[in-house]
């Protein structure tokens, strides 16, 4: 048997793989602590030998080093299961995850994911590698200065383009204005002066973000997922229409710009992490 976790700041979702079949299961992130969570499974599974999970925070060698939306227990995952079971566990960045299944789908060598959820992030496969930095946090776009605010990130900071481009973001400023939380689409539509500025701020920091991550990249294919993009397709009409003239012209010549296929990236990103093909 084998556990595929996809981890995000709003949702905890599985995939337990049987020979008869797959189990789904999905719970609130903010409820359920992912120890106890898989500890629960191997109970009632004990013949788990492989757990791939996708998380949404930063990750080296096993460890969660930062998790800006998750209540953290224990950050020594990987050693905390691996001495106490009889499995192997392997733990990447969400993103790292997504980026690595749409290469997966998308057949290419160079492929730059951004996907925008809770919060926002990317990740880059260049020549059919995943390039993570020094401690696999490359490509952190969330967390880049961007304007600074009264508001507080997940990280810590005040200046986050995460607390721009993201639902959380989203919702911050609609608590911090004492508004009703609005989807996009309503924030976007609204008569309401102010509320359509949120969503305009919104869409100005993921064209900065977008046109900064192409000018540094060079990709050949640029994916857009998460559910913030899923529910509003419309916002990369407006990322395309805008993007001559935010990023360097060179790496605009020849790129494709695609809304992710895929029912959960991250997800199948996780399943992908027993075999390292892109390590």
């Amino acid at each position: 048997m084998k556990l595929f976790i996809d981890i995000g700041g709003t949702h905890l979702r599985s995939e337990l793989q049987m020979p008869s079949g797959v189990i789904s299961d999905s719970v609130s992130s903010q409820e359920h602590d992912l120890i106890s969570f898989i500890e629960k499974k191997l109970e009632l599974y004990p013949f788990i030998t492989f757990i791939g999970i996708s998380y949404a925070g930063q990750i080296y060698k096993g460890e969660i080093l930062s998790a800006p939306n998750i209540a953290l227990k224990e950050p020594k995952i990987k050693e905390y299961f691996e001495s106490r079971y009889d499995l192997r566990l392997e733990i990447d960045n969400d993103l790292n995850c997504a980026a690595m299944a749409e290469a997966d789908y998308f057949k290419s060598d160079s492929l730059l994911a951004l996907y925008v959820g809770t919060g926002i992030g990317s990740a880059f496969i260049d020549e059919g590698r995943l390039i993570r930095g020094s401690k696999n946090m490359a490509f952190e776009i969330g967390h880049i200065p961007y304007k600074q605010t009264s508001l507080r990130c997940g990280c810590g900071k005040t200046n986050c383009l995460e607390l721009y481009a993201s639902a959380s973001g989203l919702q911050k400023w609609m608590e911090h204005l004492k508004m009703p939380i609005l989807s996009f689409s309503e924030l976007e539509n609204s008569k309401n002066k102010q509320k359509r500025g949120i969503a305009l701020d919104f869409k100005e920091a993921l064209l900065f973000a977008t046109a900064t991550l192409i000018t540094l990249t060079n990709p050949k294919i640029i994916v857009f997922g998460g559910g913030v993009i899923e529910h509003n397709p419309q916002i990369v009409e407006y990322l395309k229409e805008n993007i001559e003239g935010q990023a360097f012209s060179g790496s605009l010549c020849g790129l494709n710009f695609y809304i992710s296929s895929l029912e959960n990236g991250a997800m199948s990103g996780a399943k992908l992490l027993e075999e390292n093909i892109y390590e």
